[in-house]
């Protein structure tokens, strides 16, 4: 038998890769006590348990070899159909064949890398932005380039300017979460949003748009998403892709999500999720076109909405005792308060002192492609109680305290 230790070839991208700053953190999770603000979980306590158990009884009894056998790539019809009832509530209107259903929305943007990008491609997102769209785009090798932010979202007068003197078409494309983004749950104005589809045609770039959080308002006005908003503006057309999901409305257990594309860029993404998992779980599939059939997302979000305002809110009045450390904005819905440390604090040094408190947040710089602000972190108000946000806070001023 030889001795000799196998020689692996790794492709150049994953020759040293870097893994999720923010799953890293999930090993101090197993410390006795630990509160955490630190995931985007949604809250276990809001989840639709027994509507979520009663469509899964109707989904294996009235289609059980639909829910066993493998199924269509694009989806199930059943949940492509109450998938468009859903984007029409949303105020987005496209027909079945309009969708696919994904693993996931991160699977839809992994498959949009394949089918649009090439290696060295120039490609935007937000700074900061969400971590998993940085790594994909890192590891598939692209031109990442950063577009500046502030409490209102996307700064698209800045943007112009970055843009300005560039070739039309050297953006290729431009990834963002316009509404309630992760990390700063900033959602982006309507006259921004406008701006940003002109600025697409003017200089020829895609834009996708994520959109996990959008029905998670619980303060403001609805805004238009930008899929609904690019026929108002000449030449946005067909520029806009959009993303969501099923993960932080109903469970991140189904593992659904869906894309809206044009269809020259959907048929390519097609061939690419049957080289990837031929088909979204035809079973979770059906649980979700019963869920949404039944009326039951529809009962759901307002409480979901209130939960989220009363946590939203407890946090942020927790967060006066520590405003001589941390400026923070106020979200209109989703999941998370972004902050930035006064008095030159750097958020990675806070972090140690409060595992030691046990309490966890993610540390900012992990949410930017280049030059992390090492004072900036983001905290999630989702999933814990209201009795932990308040211990979790007690703690969190202490590890400044410490620092």
């Amino acid at each position: 038998m030889s001795n000799l230790a196998p020689i692996y070839r790794f492709t150049p991208a994953f020759a040293n890769p870097s893994g999720s700053a923010i799953r890293e953190l999930f090993k101090y999770l197993s410390q006795p006590g630990m509160i955490s603000f630190a995931g985007g979980y949604p809250a276990a306590e809001l989840f639709d348990r027994e509507a979520l158990q009663l469509a899964s009884d109707r989904a294996l009894r009235g289609a059980p070899l639909e829910c066993l056998q493998y199924g269509a790539t694009e989806g199930v019809p059943a949940l492509r159909k109450q998938l468009v009832q859903l984007m029409a509530t949303r105020g987005m209107s496209c027909g079945a064949d309009d969708l696919i259903v994904t693993t996931g929305s991160q699977q839809g943007f992994d498959l949009l890398i394949k089918v649009l990008l090439s290696p060295g491609d120039n490609v935007m997102v937000e700074r900061p932005t969400y971590p998993a769209a940085v790594q994909a785009l890192r590891l598939a090798g692209m031109a990442m380039h950063s577009a500046a932010t502030d409490a209102q979202g996307l700064d698209t007068e800045a943007l112009a300017r970055q843009l300005a003197g560039q070739p039309r078409g050297a953006m290729r494309l431009l990834y963002c979460v316009p509404t309630f983004a992760n990390p700063t749950g900033a959602c982006l104005p309507l006259a921004r949003r406008l701006r940003l589809l002109a600025l697409a045609a003017q200089h020829d770039f895609l834009i996708v748009e994520d959109d996990p959080y959008g029905a998670l308002r619980f303060e403001g006005e609805p805004v238009p998403s930008l899929l609904a908003l690019a026929d108002q503006v000449d030449g946005a057309a067909g520029r806009v892709i959009h993303l969501s999901s099923l993960s932080k409305v109903v469970a991140p257990g189904l593992r659904v999500g869906w894309m809206i594309a044009p269809g020259p860029v959907r048929q390519r993404c097609l061939i690419a999720k049957q080289t990837s998992d031929l088909c979204t779980s035809p079973w979770a599939q059906r649980i979700a076109a019963e869920y949404l059939a039944s009326g039951a997302l529809e009962l759901a979000l307002p409480r979901l909405a209130a939960g989220y305002r009363e946590k939203c809110q407890r946090m942020l009045g927790g967060l006066r005792a520590l405003e001589d450390y941390l400026q923070v904005s106020p979200p209109e819905g989703g999941m998370f308060i972004w902050g930035r440390c006064r008095q030159g604090i750097d958020a990675q040094q806070v972090l140690q002192r409060a595992i030691e408190e046990n309490v966890l947040f993610v540390p900012g710089s992990a949410f930017y492609a280049d030059a992390p602000d090492p004072r900036s972190i983001r905290l999630s108000f989702a999933a814990p109680g209201l009795a932990a946000i308040d211990e979790g806070l007690a703690r969190l001023r202490r590890a400044f305290e410490g620092v």
